[in-house]
């Protein structure tokens, strides 16, 4: 069959982009080889965080006394319900991808996507035939999956990546997770929320290693009072496997130590999925190991783009959203504005949560700027207080000659949902005073936004 669109892949990059070629008056077929919604609906930001709601609901329980609530007997979790929940979630999301799907007339070609010339696509199905269709424009969205470490191949059972951490037929009583970004991060919060000795190994000189470093100390200091064990500046040396228990060799400025543990989790960053989907057929260029594409996503053959984690940027999947919507209006013949790197979001749903856009105050330096800091502290908010929730802060970075808001950095509750507006008002160019006189409701965490603006110059009341 013949569309003027092919997507390889259903993700939040792909499945958007078809979505918006429809309402553009396009023909529209989408290639998925496992279910609608890809790793972000299934496997990933989705299902995860259902896990961590019925992580932070168990902590609720456990501390209900603290909000006056008497809970008789024993609070404990249930996690092959926690997993089945997580797993409805994110069913429910897949089939919502179908419903908008034949909403807008795009057709589902099942199987596994792979190009045969600049306008035709192999779909081989899970029976083996292979049928070709061809289209005026194909997308790359193949996305991407967990990387491994030669030495820490994953057998995915002692040791595992995040689909299996998400699917566990039984609750470990003790994990090592190697890497603290997002995935790591959160994972190990959940496991030891949930009654899991959990060690955090990651590599570089903090948490979180992205984020701002006054940020990544908080978390620390969170996890450890959870009684997390945590080590920064290590490496995994080894994994040995042979054991009931996995030794684990770890590296520290101390000298090495053996952690033992039935599961170790390797979170340690993604791979694109660009293997086997006919580049090197097409010539298509590739750089560092992701495809290479102009600002409207156009790869060197004219009638191929990609989008997503398989091209360079921040892999999160409303990054690829934003790509997949700029990548099909330029084909449309309209004029998008491209995305802007300097101004994506990122959030980690750990508890005490975090998110950030823009430069950290250690970026803005290097780059120059005389800066002005401001900083609110949760214990400050009567709303945080009031919630049980006073570990964290809002910390904003302000050009000092302009006052344009340049990175702001948050840890606390509803830190994920606050972030937006922060967004906005670095693309409209907001400043520092701007935001203290934009008047922001009380009691709410979001008043800690414009306490930190109040602070960086000077003007602060509830502090």
């Amino acid at each position: 069959m013949s569309y003027d669109l092919i997507v390889i892949g259903s993700g939040p990059g792909g499945y958007v982009a078809a979505i918006r070629a429809a309402q553009l008056g396009m023909n529209v077929g989408v290639v998925e080889k496992e279910n609608l919604g890809g790793i972000c609906l299934n496997w990933g930001c989705i299902p995860t965080k259902s896990l961590l709601k019925s992580a932070q609901a168990l902590e609720y329980a456990r501390h209900a006394d603290d909000y006056g609530v008497s809970i008789s007997g024993e609070v404990k979790a249930d996690f092959g319900a926690m997993v089945k929940r997580s797993r409805g979630v994110a069913e429910g999301m897949s089939k919502g991808i179908q419903f908008l799907f034949n909403k807008n007339k795009i057709e589902v070609l099942n199987g596994f996507g792979r190009l045969v010339d600049k306008n035709t696509v192999e779909v081989v199905d899970e029976t083996g035939k292979r049928t070709n269709h061809s289209a005026k424009h194909i997308i790359l969205a193949t996305g991407a999956r967990s990387r491994e470490l030669p030495n820490l191949e994953q057998d995915g059972e002692k040791i595992i990546g995040y689909r299996e951490a998400m699917t566990l037929s039984r609750q470990p009583k003790s994990m090592v997770v190697v890497g603290s970004g997002a995935i790591g991060s959160e994972f190990a919060y959940f496991y030891q929320t949930i009654g899991t000795e959990v060690t955090l190994v990651e590599y570089m000189p903090t948490l979180v290693p992205n984020e701002d470093e006054e940020v990544a100390k908080q978390l620390e200091r969170s996890f450890k009072k959870m009684k997390m064990k945590v080590y920064t500046n290590a490496s995994v040396e080894s994994v040995d496997t042979s054991g009931e228990l996995c030794k684990v060799t770890v590296r520290t400025k101390k000298g090495e130590e053996i952690i033992e543990a039935e599961v170790v989790l390797s979170a340690v960053g993604i791979t694109p999925n660009i293997e086997n989907i006919g580049l090197e057929d097409l010539g298509i260029v590739v750089e560092k190991g992701k495809v290479k594409v102009n600002e409207f996503y156009q790869t060197n053959v004219d009638s191929v783009y990609a989008i997503g984690d398989i091209v360079a940027g921040p892999a999160l999947a409303h990054v690829a959203s934003a790509e997949g919507i700029v990548c099909v209006e330029k084909i449309a013949g309209l004029n998008p504005q491209r995305v802007d790197y300097s101004n994506i979001p990122g959030c980690t749903y750990t508890n005490p949560e975090i998110s950030s856009v823009g430069m950290t105050e250690q970026k803005a330096k290097e780059a120059g700027y005389e800066i002005k800091v401001g900083k609110f502290p949760y214990s400050a908010s009567g709303k945080a207080s009031a919630a049980g929730q006073k570990d964290g802060f809002v910390k904003l970075v302000f050009d000092a000659k302009y006052g344009e808001l340049l990175g702001a950095h948050m840890i606390g509750g509803n830190v994920t949902e606050m972030i937006a507006e922060l967004v906005v008002a670095k693309k409209l160019e907001i400043t520092g005073h701007e935001l203290i006189k934009s008047i922001h409701p009380h009691p709410t965490m979001s008043e800690a936004i414009m306490e930190a603006a109040a602070a960086a110059y000077g003007e602060v009341i509830h502090l």
